[in-house]
């Protein structure tokens, strides 16, 4: 992935990245965290790497496949890592995380040893730790493969409630367009808030999130080991605004839906149902809070059947209405 001007790295270069992408990774994530370096690199919008240089990085010059099949070409071999202010790694699909090469990874450690700041991105985080680098640091990630972290590794207990987490010199996130806000981080301490706030602009995210955002997802409270049960959440997760029956759900699932029922009351304490009412009201939440949506735009895209049933179910929730809570949110801050 190369980009114009790509040799330039003077004395004007005040951020220096290079990028490590494991097998299937995901290219959302990577191509959000270059395009925050390479709208905020250049003083003018023809993107010359001025401020920033990024380079990615490789053991054997082989390209790397992501999730989507969109193919990159690294471009350095992995050589001093000193010669980059912070080393990124993309991860990905979970089955992956596995083959990372040793190369890798002492190149990973080497990067450790001379301080040079690591970054782990979506899957990431789990290569990091794999490595023994997150040992006794805090580490963010996706509510998703919280269970996931927590079934691969033990003694430290990953963040799932924020965006981002900057630990002293490890920096993770849990991958999306989390990773834009993470780049703009840096921007913002390298270069400068202004510089950081054009490149999420062009991009059309309104404002740079600090790092104890809440992620947007499952409510907390809702993680669980149960395999069918997580998969049932992501299904739900994944079709707010058509919500799934019962009947449906189970059937994705290849499970009766009385079986989905009892598996969900064991590992949640309630139903899919309930489970699906409390994802959509969390969503709705964020959105009130987070965008200039109406109410009933709100209440379409979350899969309520009209306003009125959107705002009575919110109100037997959260005890106030949609728009009151807006309005004292809007006023407490």
């Amino acid at each position: 992935m190369k980009h114009p001007d790509s040799a330039i790295s003077s004395d004007r270069t005040r951020l220096r990245i290079g990028f490590i992408l494991t097998r299937q990774f995901t290219i959302c994530a990577f191509a959000n965290f270059v395009d925050v370096l390479r709208l905020a690199s250049d003083e003018g919008d023809r993107s010359r790497a001025i401020l920033c240089n990024w380079r990615v990085l490789s053991a054997d010059m082989t390209p790397v496949t992501s999730s989507s099949g969109v193919t990159v070409q690294p471009e350095e071999r992995l050589g001093d890592p000193r010669r980059f202010d912070y080393i990124v790694v993309i991860g990905g699909l979970m089955g992956e995380l596995e083959q990372v090469e040793p190369e890798y990874t002492a190149f990973l450690r080497r990067a450790a040893m001379a301080r040079v700041p690591l970054i782990g991105v979506c899957t990431g985080s789990f290569v990091l730790h794999a490595a023994g680098l997150l040992d006794g640091y805090r580490c963010c990630v996706s509510w998703f493969h919280h269970n996931d972290f927590l079934e691969q590794f033990d003694g430290l207990e990953p963040v799932s409630d924020q965006i981002f987490v900057v630990d002293r010199d490890r920096l993770t996130c849990s991958g999306g367009t989390s990773s834009a806000h993470l780049a703009a981080f840096l921007v913002d301490r390298h270069i400068s808030k202004a510089a950081a706030r054009k490149s999420l602009s062009i991009m059309m995210i309104d404002e740079a999130m600090e790092a104890d955002r809440p992620q947007p997802g499952l409510p907390l409270d809702m993680t669980t080991s149960d395999p069918i049960v997580r998969r049932a959440l992501l299904l739900l997760q994944q079709a707010l605004d058509a919500p799934p029956t019962l009947s449906t759900l189970a059937a994705r699932l290849k499970v009766s839906p009385r079986t989905l029922e009892r598996r969900f009351d064991a590992a949640l304490n309630m139903t899919p149902f309930e489970a699906g009412k409390r994802i959509r009201l969390a969503q709705a939440e964020r959105l009130l809070r987070q965008t200039q949506r109406s109410v009933t735009q709100i209440a379409q895209d979350t899969g309520f059947s009209d306003v009125s049933h959107f705002i009575r179910v919110f109100k037997a929730t959260y005890d106030i209405t949609p728009e009151n809570w807006r309005l004292k949110r809007t006023s407490s801050a």
